[in-house]
C-alpha cells in the first residue's frame, strides 16, 4: 500500500513537470503575428472626421489607409496611373461616376451585402449618372452658393453681383474646372453643361471681366479666406460655407438666381480592388444613422441618408429643382479642358 502511494505521488508530480514544461515551451514559442486588414480609401479633403476613422478601425480591426484630393479630375489622374489594387473605396462625384463606367474603372456593388442600405433616401437613387444604382450610391449631396458679408457688401443674388468694382481682389472661387465653368456659364443663361463653343467663349468673357476681383481659387478650404478676413465674397461649397459663418455670424449665404451646381459625391469600389469585405464593413459603417450624423455635425454638407435631415423637406426640393448636377460631356470635355487652362 505504501509503495502505490510513493508510485501514486511520483506519477502525480510527473505529470505536474510535463504540464509546466508544456506551458514554458507554449509561450516561449514563436508567436505567430497577427494578421492585418487594410482598406485603402481615396477621398476628398475635409470629408470624414478623423475620429469616425479611427472609430471604425477600433470597432472592425481594419487599417484605414486614407488618401485625399480635391478634384474629380485629380481623382481620375491619381486612380488611372495607380497599379491595379491600390486603391479600393473612393468617392467620385456624379458625372466622374458616369466616365469611370464607361471606362470600366469601377466594381459592380452588391446592396445585399449593406443591411443599412434601406438608409438612404430615395430621392437621391437612380440618378442619370448610374440610373440603376449598380456602381455607386450617394454619399453627401454638396451645392455651390454665393456667401458674403453683409456688413462691408451689399446683398448678393447673381452671378453678375460679383462683377462690381468695389469687390476688386475680394472674390475666392471653387478650384475646380467643371463647378467654375459651369457657373460662369450659367451666369450668361446658359446651361451648366453646354458645350456650344460659342456659348462658352460667351462664359470666359465673362470670366475676364470677373478676373480683377478673382482673390484666389481654393477647393480645400475656402472658408479660411473669410475667417482671416481676406475676402468678403465667394463661390464656394454649401457646408465650408456653413462653418465659415460659425465664425462670422455676419455671413450670408445666397443661391444665384440664373443656377447653381449640384455635386453628388458616391461611394464606388475601384475594379480590382484587394480589400472588397472591408470597403463593404466601411460604407455599411458610414450608413449608420449616428455614424452619419457625426459626419454631418463637422462637415455640414446634404445628409443622403433619410433619418438625418439637414435641411427641410421644402428646401432641399426647391433646391433640387433649381440645381443642375455636373454631367459627363464626353469627348468634348477636351473643350473644358483647353478653356480652364485659359482660366488657369
Amino acid at each position: 500500500m505504501k509503495n502505490q502511494k510513493i508510485k501514486y505521488s511520483v506519477l502525480l508530480v510527473s505529470i505536474v513537470v510535463f504540464t509546466m514544461l508544456c506551458l514554458i515551451i507554449k509561450n516561449n514559442a514563436p508567436k505567430e503575428k497577427a494578421k492585418t486588414a487594410y482598406l485603402n480609401v481615396l477621398n476628398w479633403t475635409s470629408y470624414i472626421p478623423d475620429d469616425v476613422i479611427a472609430d471604425f478601425e477600433k470597432e472592425y480591426n481594419i487599417k484605414v489607409n486614407y488618401g485625399t484630393y480635391s478634384s474629380n479630375e485629380e481623382l481620375l489622374a491619381k486612380v488611372s496611373s495607380a497599379a491595379n489594387g491600390t486603391y479600393d473605396l473612393i468617392f467620385p462625384s456624379d458625372y466622374m461616376i458616369d466616365l469611370m463606367i464607361y471606362r470600366d474603372m469601377l466594381e459592380p456593388l452588391d446592396s445585399s451585402r449593406l443591411s443599412n442600405f434601406n438608409n438612404i433616401n430615395d430621392v437621391f437613387l437612380h440618378q442619370e449618372y448610374d440610373k440603376d444604382n449598380k456602381y455607386s450610391l450617394p454619399f453627401l449631396l454638396a451645392t455651390t452658393v454665393l456667401l458674403y458679408d453683409d456688413e462691408k457688401v451689399d446683398h448678393l443674388s447673381s452671378y453678375r453681383d460679383l462683377l462690381k468694382p468695389e469687390l476688386k481682389n475680394n472674390v475666392i472661387l471653387l478650384d475646380d474646372q467643371r463647378i467654375i465653368i459651369g457657373a460662369l456659364l450659367n451666369a450668361e443663361g446658359f446651361n451648366a453643361n453646354d458645350t456650344n463653343d460659342n456659348h462658352l467663349e460667351k462664359a470666359y468673357e465673362f470670366y475676364t471681366e470677373l478676373k480683377p476681383n478673382i482673390k484666389a481659387f481654393d477647393s480645400d478650404s475656402p472658408k479660411s479666406f473669410f475667417i482671416t478676413g481676406e475676402v468678403d465674397v465667394g463661390l464656394i461649397w454649401n457646408a465650408e460655407a456653413i462653418l465659415a459663418q460659425d465664425e462670422n455670424p455676419n455671413l450670408k449665404i445666397s443661391y444665384p438666381a440664373e443656377g447653381f451646381t449640384l455635386s453628388m459625391d458616391n461611394y464606388a469600389i475601384v475594379k480590382n480592388a484587394k480589400n472588397v469585405d472591408a470597403a463593404y464593413d466601411f460604407i455599411n459603417f458610414l450608413l449608420r444613422d449616428d455614424i452619419c450624423k457625426r459626419i454631418i455635425d463637422e462637415y455640414p454638407y446634404i445628409s443622403t441618408n433619410k433619418n438625418i435631415k439637414t435641411v427641410p423637406d421644402n428646401e432641399l426640393n426647391e433646391i433640387l429643382s433649381r440645381g443642375t448636377y455636373i454631367e459627363n460631356v464626353g469627348g468634348d470635355i477636351k473643350k473644358y479642358d483647353k478653356l480652364w487652362a485659359r482660366i488657369k
